[in-house]
């Protein structure tokens, strides 16, 4: 069952977009590998409070949504009905991958499509093309190869 939420979808949007604002205000990206990879050694340690402080806003806020009351009882946790096993070897090789692709693509989802594209950055919009072209074809591979 599909779950249409569309003033629940443009506050959340708004948000975002605020904070992507006020943050390249402030001379910074919204990206959120760029901003945890700025607490990776050998980075300079000058600017991670801010870091830790978005980091903290980002988990905080969803852990705070259902204790404030949030309803999320329409959220499908498992809308394909996957297994529920969970494959160690597969998560590894998963977030390695994802991690570099963030290194080689100079950023994330989050980074190009939110600041990259408000900033109307060239290399973004490619960024942006070439992740919905895969997510589309693994959206076919799962519901039509795989039968999801």
């Amino acid at each position: 069952m599909e779950n249409f939420t569309p003033f629940l979808s443009l506050s959340g949007g708004l948000i975002i977009g605020i904070a992507a604002t006020l943050l390249l205000a402030a001379g910074r990206i919204a990206g959120i590998s760029g901003i945890l990879g700025g607490l990776m050694p050998p980075a300079p340690a000058a600017d991670r409070k801010w870091r830790w402080l978005f980091l903290l806003g980002l988990i905080g806020g969803a852990v705070l949504f259902p204790i404030l009351g949030g309803d999320i009882s329409y959220i499908d946790i498992n809308p394909y009905n996957f297994s529920d096993e969970v494959h160690y070897g597969a998560l590894i090789i998963g977030g390695l991958l994802v991690g570099m692709g963030t290194t080689i693509g100079s950023g994330c989802t989050s980074g190009h499509g939110i600041c990259g594209l408000g900033r109307l950055s060239a290399r973004s919009l490619v960024s942006v093309c070439t992740f919905m072209a895969v997510a589309g074809v693994a959206v076919f591979v799962i519901r039509t190869v795989m039968g999801g």
